[in-house]
C-alpha cells in the first residue's frame, strides 16, 4: 500500500491562526478555557473555550455561517503552505463535524430553505465551491470521532487511487443546543477540567477548526506519515462508555497492526481524556489491554475544551507538532492519578526523542478511534 503523508496542517482557535502558534501557546501552560457568565448560551455560567465576538467582526465571508467561515479560514490557512490546487481532480476534500450549522435552528422558524442549510452536505458544497474543489467533498459526522474517522477515509481513498491529495477538515462551535445538552446529562464541570484527576468533575467545550492535508506524495521534509487506523463500537449505551475499554483496545489494535507497531515503539499516547469519569477510567483499562499502561499519555482538553467534531484534527496536530519538536505536552489540570487502572498521566514536559505516537478518540453511541502517526 502506498504511504501517506501529512504535507500541511492548520488550527483555528482562540489561541490564534497558525498550528505553530497554537502549540507554542499549549508548550507555555496557557488555555482557551475560561469563565463564561449565564446568557444566550446558557442560564448558567460555565466553563468553556469560545471565540471572541471581535473575533467574528473580524472575520466574516459573505453568504458563510460561523461554522462554514471557520472550516475556510482553517483550509485556506493549509493550502497556503502548499502548491495543491483544489480544481485538480486528483484533490479531493473531506468535511468532519458533529452538529456544523445546528445553531439556525435555535432562531429561525422550520423552513425548507433553512432545512437545506442546516444540512452538512450544503455547507460542505459550499466550502467546495468557494475553493474550486472539482471532487464532490464528502462528509464525515461520528460523534466525537468524527476526525478520526475523517483522517482514516481519507488514507483508505489515497491508498486505492481514488486521489493524490485529500484536505480534511473539520470544525464545530458551542451553541445553546448542544452546551444543553451536555448539561442535561451532568458531564459539564463547573470548572477548569481536570482529565485522569481523582477530583474530575466532567468535561469543558470548545470552539476550533483544524485541517490536515494528506498526500501520497512525500514532502522534501519533516515528512511524517499516517501509519495506521482502526475503529470500532463497543454498542454499549447510548452516551455511557464501555465499562471493560475492550472495545477501544479492538481500534487500538487494528491501528498498531496495521501501523506494524509493537507497544515499545509508541512514544507517546494523546488520549480523548474528557475528564468526564466513565470516559477516562474506560482508557485507562484500553490502555493496559494494549500493554500501554508505561507510555506517557496525555489529554489536550484542558487547553482546548472538547472540540467535538474537530477534536481529533486539532489534537492530531499538536500530536504532530510535539512529534517533530521531541516534546511530550503535559495534561492541564491533572494532580492526582484518579483512573479504574493505572496510566502514565504526563503532567509537566517531557523532552526525547520521539518518532511515533498513538492518537486516539471515543464519542456517544460507543464509537471509538485510533490512529498511528509516525516521524520519518
Amino acid at each position: 500500500m502506498k504511504p501517506v503523508f501529512l504535507i500541511a496542517d492548520s488550527i483555528v482557535s482562540p489561541f490564534g491562526w497558525s498550528s505553530a502558534g497554537n502549540f507554542s501557546e499549549i508548550t507555555k501552560g496557557h488555555t482557551n478555557v475560561r469563565l463564561h457568565e449565564a446568557g444566550t448560551r446558557s442560564p448558567k455560567a460555565f466553563y468553556s473555550a469560545l471565540f471572541t465576538d471581535e473575533f467574528w467582526q473580524q472575520n466574516t465571508i459573505p453568504s458563510f455561517t460561523r461554522f462554514e467561515t471557520l472550516l475556510a479560514l482553517s483550509i485556506k490557512d493549509a493550502l497556503s503552505h502548499t502548491g495543491i490546487r483544489p480544481a485538480d481532480r486528483k484533490t479531493g476534500l473531506i468535511i468532519s463535524s458533529t452538529k456544523g450549522n445546528i445553531s439556525l435552528l435555535e432562531d429561525n422558524a422550520i423552513s425548507p430553505s433553512l432545512k437545506k442549510e442546516i444540512s452538512l452536505g450544503s455547507s460542505a458544497q459550499k466550502v467546495a465551491r468557494h475553493f474550486g474543489f472539482i471532487a464532490k467533498p464528502l462528509i464525515v459526522s461520528h460523534a466525537c470521532i468524527s476526525g478520526l474517522v475523517a483522517l482514516i477515509t481519507a488514507k483508505r481513498m489515497l491508498q486505492a487511487g481514488l486521489y493524490e491529495n485529500i484536505i480534511v477538515a473539520g470544525a464545530d462551535l458551542i451553541t445553546r443546543f448542544v452546551l444543553s445538552g451536555f448539561q442535561s446529562f451532568q458531564a459539564v464541570s463547573d470548572e477548569p477540567c481536570r482529565p485522569f484527576d481523582a477530583a474530575r468533575k466532567g468535561i469543558n467545550l470548545g470552539e476550533a477548526a483544524a485541517t490536515m492535508i494528506l498526500s501520497t506524495n512525500q514532502p522534501s521534509q519533516n515528512a511524517v506519515e499516517l501509519k495506521g487506523g482502526g475503529i470500532s463500537n463497543d454498542a454499549n449505551h447510548i452516551s455511557g462508555p464501555s465499562r471493560t475499554g475492550q472495545e477501544l483496545f479492538m481500534a487500538i489494535d487494528q491501528a498498531m497492526k496495521e501501523a506494524k507497531s509493537e507497544p515499545g515503539q509508541i512514544d507517546f499516547v494523546s488520549l480523548h481524556g474528557t475528564a468526564t469519569l466513565y470516559n477516562d477510567d474506560m482508557e485507562s483499562k484500553a490502555i493496559n489491554l494494549a500493554g500501554l499502561q508505561s507510555v506517557p499519555v496525555n489529554s489536550l482538553k484542558g487547553y482546548y475544551g472538547h472540540t467535538l467534531g474537530a477534536a481529533g484534527l486539532v489534537e492530531s496536530v499538536i500530536s504532530v507538532h510535539a512529534l517533530r519538536e521531541n516534546v511530550i505536552v503535559p495534561t492541564k489540570g491533572f494532580e492526582t492519578p484518579g483512573t479504574a487502572e493505572n496510566i502514565n498521566v504526563c503532567s509537566t514536559l517531557q523532552y526525547s526523542e520521539l518518532k511515533t505516537c498513538l492518537k486516539t478518540a471515543s464519542g456517544f453511541g460507543g464509537c471509538n478511534a485510533a490512529v498511528v502517526w509516525e516521524k520519518n
